[in-house]
């Protein structure tokens, strides 16, 4: 696509961890031309550069073309030029700005959690429930006054994200889930910078994380459930009751999240873990028949050997775009376990918001 044709977008919360990540995807996008930045009013008026210095954090240098840009407040008139702005705000300031840029009629794909329990929301995995964009025009004509252009997209909880891609290939090929038990190793980036202690992480596992698994619960019901009430509500997997229970840990390790999964379906027998296996080799997703740019190749990946997914080796893979997992097998308390991984910065976070965009863009909602 060429440079004139590119879809003019914003970042807020740029100088943040999250918004580092959205810059380092969006200074080079085939479709994209990042052309506005926002942070808080400390960091306004500086270029990028000045703005981060001392608190970039990702392995590459700060892209060439964003270095010199000039860093505005969170406020809609300095996004007017924009056809989409992601938001890698934190969740205190996030609701009130991304609100007054749904107001000001721009379309707003959101990190943050504050809209996912939104009912006029779609909370979107793009490996999993982009149809939920379809409440889209109900979210529009529900604001006041009703909007031509403007609304909010979430993504989900960078652990939730990883596994609903197999709870959904799960459903897809065998019907609905019943019971879910899960323990998941929480990597250090999840908490943000400067994050967790130190004192608190090193040699040591936190098995807290506040609200964590609260919205796993809740989430993974939302993402995979449909749409009602000509496609203006979310039915919250209403038509086959889902139990969750969610146990979250914090470990010492930089990227990727890690769970531990049992699951029981509704209808008996339950698969082999040889069909499991199959289903996950050969699910496709929407983001990848679409084309999009993001997407990974191979939506989840298998491992065969019996020690794997590891994020130190697993994490990278397909510019964690995609979802890893391994130690398929029969469960003697539900029906099957496995082990999953997610990069929890990339598809679990800025990954997951620009695929959307992506998505969106090929729907003909950015039009």
């Amino acid at each position: 696509m060429a440079s004139k044709s590119k879809l003019k977008v914003g970042v807020l919360g740029a100088t943040g961890t999250v918004g580092q990540r959205f810059i380092t995807q969006l200074s080079d996008h085939s479709e994209f031309e990042l052309v506005a930045l926002g942070a808080s009013a400390s960091s306004a008026g500086n270029s990028y550069k000045d703005a981060v210095a001392g608190r970039w954090k990702q392995m590459q240098p700060i892209p060439q073309n964003v270095r010199d840009m000039r860093v505005q407040v969170c406020e809609p008139e300095h996004f007017k030029e924009c056809s989409v702005v992601f938001s890698g705000l934190d969740s205190g300031p996030a609701g009130s700005i991304e609100e007054a840029f749904r107001a000001a009629d721009l379309r707003v794909f959101s990190n943050a959690k504050n809209y996912r329990r939104d009912p006029l929301c779609p909370l979107v995995v793009p490996l999993v429930n982009p149809d939920h964009f379809s409440i889209l025009p109900h979210q529009r004509s529900k604001m006041q006054p009703p909007l031509q252009n403007g609304f909010i997209v979430t993504n989900a909880n960078c652990s939730a994200t990883g596994m609903v891609v197999l709870f959904k290939a799960l459903e897809q090929a065998f019907g609905p889930l019943e019971t879910i038990l899960l323990t998941t190793m929480q990597a250090i980036s999840g908490a943000g910078y400067p994050g967790v202690s130190s004192l608190d992480i090193l040699n040591n596992v936190v098995p807290y994380i506040s609200g964590e698994e609260e919205k796993i619960e809740w989430e993974t019901a939302k993402i995979l459930g449909g749409l009602k009430e000509n496609n203006t509500a979310f039915d919250l997997h209403e038509n086959s009751p889902l139990t969750i229970s969610a146990h979250c840990n914090r470990v010492p390790v930089i990227d990727g999240h890690t769970a531990s999964v049992s699951v029981r379906f509704a209808k008996q027998p339950a698969p082999s873990p040889e069909q499991v296996k199959k289903v996950f080799e050969e699910f496709t997703c929407e983001a990848q028949k679409l084309g999009c740019p993001s997407a990974p190749k191979q939506a989840i990946t298998v491992h065969d050997e019996p020690d794997r997914p590891q994020p130190r080796l697993d994490c990278d893979w397909q510019n964690g775009a995609g979802v890893s997992v391994g130690r398929i097998r029969k469960c003697p308390v539900l029906d099957i376990k496995f082990t999953s991984m997610v990069n929890n910065v990339m598809l679990g976070a800025a990954t997951s918001s620009v695929m959307n965009a992506e998505i969106a863009l090929r729907k003909g909602l950015l039009s």
